[in-house]
């Protein structure tokens, strides 16, 4: 993931800390925003903060309603579609052309030790967290700061699948040893064979949010 650059305007380093407390799971699907709470929170005035939302709004991670506030937006079923064409076309490449021995895979078997712990301990949030981390990892095997920033937008829109998730185990689970099975076919410079299975994972995940929102339409 990229940091957070000192040369950027407030608000967009405003905007970036607030997509990471996205990307971190600390905000939820339809969650209100306080303008006074996060001023307070980041010490800025609300002038800044609103234009911040005004940027977040726009990337389609917030959403404003008039006479009523900002809120974090809920994924819908074609913006889950889109997200995971996306990583699809991102993240399969970037395993194609990876170098075996880049840095990033390091990042990768630590994020698998991560959730793997996280997971042993029933901590579905941490899971969720460190499934984050790999996969932002394998992005930066493309070594594009580009695309790296472009993805931390689809990482908060994908985080806002998880939050809608009743039975987060039921998502993340089976993901966990197969994020390790990628990490040692790159090792391997199987290249290939961890795209391929990467496109399969992604098939089967994405699969699982859908039904998770088809559920969620249904009236109870």
């Amino acid at each position: 993931m990229t940091e957070d650059g000192p040369g950027l305007p407030l608000a967009d380093r405003l905007a970036r800390r607030i997509r990471a407390l996205l990307i971190a799971g600390e905000l939820s699907p339809g969650q209100r925003l306080s303008e006074a709470a996060f001023s307070e929170r980041f010490d800025v005035s609300r002038n800044s903060l609103r234009e911040a939302f005004r940027l977040l709004t726009k990337d389609g991670l917030l959403r404003h309603e008039a006479n009523r506030g900002v809120f974090v937006a809920v994924p819908t079923m074609a913006s889950v579609i889109d997200i995971y064409r996306v990583r699809r076309m991102l993240e399969c490449a970037a395993l194609r052309q990876a170098w075996h021995q880049h840095a990033a895979i390091g990042a990768m078997r630590d994020a698998v030790a991560e959730g793997r712990e996280r997971r042993d301990a029933g901590d579905w949030t941490g899971v969720g967290s460190a499934n984050m981390t790999f996969h932002a990892a394998i992005i930066d095997l493309a070594d594009s700061t580009r695309i790296s920033e472009f993805y931390e937008r689809i990482s908060a829109e994908l985080r806002l699948c998880f939050g809608l998730l009743k039975d987060p185990a039921h998502l993340h689970a089976p993901f966990v040893d197969m994020n390790g099975e990628i990490a040692t076919l790159l090792e391997q410079n199987k290249r290939e064979e961890a795209a391929a299975q990467l496109d399969a994972y992604l098939n089967l995940a994405e699969r699982t949010m859908l039904k998770t929102l088809e559920r969620a339409s249904e009236p109870s």
